[in-house]
């Protein structure tokens, strides 16, 4: 078969916010690679040999590949976002200092190991079930029916595990999916679509490029009085989730960092590029490189050491604690973790070696930065936190538990396995994680924005927890020798190793194995449905005031840099770094993420150059798209985590997922300290990338100029 957008029964386009993406083009093709038809066939080999038989006819129109082209022809998506606090223009008037610029920020392709895939099974009266690559099983449950003109009960999605997404599955898996399920229903056979490496990278979406326009005003200590912040990201063609990525971006301008005046706005441009999606941070990466780009500049205009210049600016106490949008930044561990890294990380010393080297050197600048992220924990949309679960206990003792979170590497289905062996006071091996799917666990949220423990965990707990409380009063009338029995007993049972006994007279026991046979007898439920919803979220997009995390994870690193004065070439000699992740549940599992994330985070950094020929992407294969290799590596890499008790969360912790990646923006701050040694208080233009050839540039045009500026445009990644 051949299938057009003629042959989709019901919504012609979806979209998490806007539904404005067409599954299949119809009269306009919004960019290279964008899908036109799809063809089914037995195999391989004959659906190539069938697609290479497909004519299209195109007129070529004008096109709009770049933010400059957005902005000059004022092609948006959606409407303008503001946050203000103060007076911007009163203090930019009377402050000391003053800076302003323009930074451009790159993409970032996802790169997950596994492409795009899903394969669809035709079921009775129509439904269908889809096993599909993605962190989203109910959204593809729900734009499938309402394409098809079918039920959502009609539709199952599941999800076993990804291989990798970090954001680039939670929307941009719906029309892969889509596909399949289509050629399914029309065919009422089994249909499997599997994008290849190039495929996937030409079509799919990436991280939002940025330019930022901004002005900030200081004291001469280095003391920030007021800044002016205006953001324009690439959506791409479509809605997607840019208006939300723009969310997080304005809620994240003041990172870890007080501003008492500042004015954050921002847009989303329009291209006919692939619609630009979610990626780890979703927005907050990018203004966060703003952020620490203005005070590294700060420092080296006032030539002072930037750590001094970022302690002086964070987070601390009374009026100094509440951000832009009015959040109070509770448990607030920013001062104790620069004070802590500063000396673990022996900055001071390392600093003045590193001036006493450049001092001399004729080949090489070394640089050295630290630099700090307060990472805002919830989804911004109120209703998306909320989570179910499902657990049964059975009759030898074991555990199957189903929620809607979808594992892609992260561990969530390992933490989850811990949380429910705990609850029950067995191990981990007693417990199962079934398949992710909408059969199980309905209405569910992407897993996404460093939730996904958070909500599917604490779910998960909610359900134990009504079990464990049948299953105590059981424990009680097994233990009882004649005396209380009932409630009062139950509310003394303890589970711990495999095993129930009452706290008051703990020399008894019973088997947790035994138990669960005993309450089967006594006819006790031993399955529940458990729920959570986050508390205390009340913020307003349209006022830019109130509560939109739950909490903050907080985090700081040094980045210690070494550049090729004749090459531009970079190499990252130490990297500290000390993270809040509060009680941690699994530690080896938050080890790996921060170490991943921060290597995902330098590649974007300094590497991941996405290159377009006008609205071609040419950096479409791993021979002309650099992701970071085991040489990219520090030399020398150190982590430590922070003592302290998240009494806002699930057991005491922190999320992980997305911080960290947010921390690699020390190397690039040390790549621009290095750079201050070339030409003493000149502010060097770089953008990001910083790669080889952009820091060659710089050193060039350094060694060349005579006279500092302190007015200038950054360099653009284009």
């Amino acid at each position: 078969g051949v299938f057009t957008r003629a042959d989709i029964p019901g919504n012609h386009h979806f979209g998490a916010v806007v539904a404005d993406e067409p599954f299949l083009a119809d009269e306009r093709v919004h960019y290279i690679g964008q899908p036109i038809a799809v063809v089914a066939a037995r195999t391989r080999q004959e659906a190539a040999g069938a697609c290479a038989l497909v004519k299209v006819q195109v007129e070529e129109q004008p096109a709009c590949c770049s933010i400059d082209d957005a902005i000059r022809s004022e092609s948006f998506l959606g409407g303008p976002r503001r946050i203000t606090r103060g007076d911007f223009d009163a203090a930019w008037a009377l402050a000391p200092g003053k800076l302003e610029g323009v930074i451009d920020i790159g993409g970032q392709e996802h790169f997950y190991f596994e492409s795009q895939a899903a394969i669809a099974y035709p079921g009775e009266n129509g439904s269908l079930r889809v096993h599909a690559s993605t962190q989203n099983p109910t959204e593809l449950q729900t734009v499938i029916a309402a394409a098809l003109n079918l039920g959502m009960h009609a539709v199952v999605c599941e999800c076993r595990r990804m291989g990798g997404a970090f954001g680039g599955k939670e929307t941009q898996a719906a029309i892969p999916a889509f596909l399949a399920a289509l050629v399914a229903h029309k065919t009422n056979r089994a249909a499997r679509v599997v994008y290849t490496k190039r495929e996937d990278l030409l079509r799919t979406g990436k991280r939002h490029p940025y330019r930022c326009f901004w002005k900030v005003g200081f004291e001469r200590n280095g003391q920030i009085l007021c800044a002016r912040l205006e953001f324009y990201s690439d959506g791409g063609c479509s809605t997607d989730l840019s208006l939300a990525v723009l969310e997080r971006t304005i809620l994240h301008a003041d990172n870890a960092y007080f501003v008492p005046d500042i004015d954050i706005r921002g847009r989303v441009c329009r291209t006919n590029l692939p619609s630009n999606t979610a990626f780890r941070g979703f927005g907050a990466p990018q203004v966060v490189a703003v952020m620490e780009n203005i005070l590294q500049e700060v420092a080296i205009s006032l030539r002072k050491d930037a750590y001094e210049v970022r302690r002086r600016n964070c987070y601390g106490s009374g009026k100094r604690r509440v951000t832009p949008y009015g959040q109070i930044v509770e448990g607030n561990s920013l001062p104790r973790i620069f004070r802590q890294l500063a000396k673990t990380a022996d900055y001071k010393a390392r600093l003045a070696a590193i001036v006493k080297f450049n001092e001399t050197s004729k080949s090489s600048f070394r640089g050295i930065a630290m630099t700090a992220v307060k990472f805002g924990i919830s989804f911004t949309k109120k209703f998306l936190n909320q989570a179910n679960a499902m657990v049964n206990v059975y009759t030898d003792g074991t555990v199957q538990v189903s929620t809607g979170a979808t594992e892609m590497g992260q561990g969530v289905h390992t933490k989850i396995r811990q949380l429910v062996a705990d609850e029950f006071g067995i191990g981990v091996d007693s417990v199962s994680v079934m398949i992710t799917s909408t059969e199980k666990s309905n209405n569910t949220s992407p897993t996404s924005a460093s939730v996904g423990t958070d909500l599917n965990g604490a779910a998960a707990v909610d359900a134990c927890r009504q079990i464990r409380e049948r299953l105590a009063r059981v424990a009680a009338m097994m233990l009882a020798e004649g005396g209380e029995k009932g409630g009062n007993a139950a509310m003394h049972m303890r589970f711990a190793g495999a095993r129930v006994y009452d706290e008051r007279g703990p020399q008894r026991t019973v088997a947790f194995r035994d138990l669960v046979h005993q309450a089967r007898l006594e006819r006790v439920d031993l399955g529940a449905r458990g729920f959570y919803a986050t508390p205390g979220l009340d913020f307003h997009a349209a006022s830019g005031q109130g509560r939109p995390f739950l909490y903050y994870t907080m985090g700081a690193a040094v980045a210690e840099v070494v550049v090729d004065r004749f090459t531009g070439e970079l190499d990252v000699e130490r990297v500290d770094i000390l993270m809040d992740l509060g009680r941690m549940i699994n530690p080896g599992i938050d080890r790996g993420q921060v170490i991943g994330a921060f290597m995902q985070g330098l590649g974007w950094l300094t590497t991941e150059e996405l290159g377009f020929d006008g609205e071609h992407l040419t950096s479409d294969s791993i021979s002309n798209y650099k992701i970071p290799a085991i040489t990219d590596l520090p030399k020398d890499f150190r982590l430590d985590f922070l003592k302290s008790n998240n009494r806002k969360n699930l057991g005491g912790s922190r999320a992980v997922g997305e911080p960290p990646l947010l921390l690699a923006l020390a190397t690039w701050a040390a790549v621009k300290h290095a750079l201050s040694f070339v030409h003493a208080g000149h502010i060097q233009p770089l953008g990001i990338p910083a790669t080889p050839e952009r820091i060659m540039l710089c050193l060039r045009e350094l060694e060349n100029r005579r006279e500092p500026r302190q007015s200038r445009t950054h360099g653009s990644p284009a």
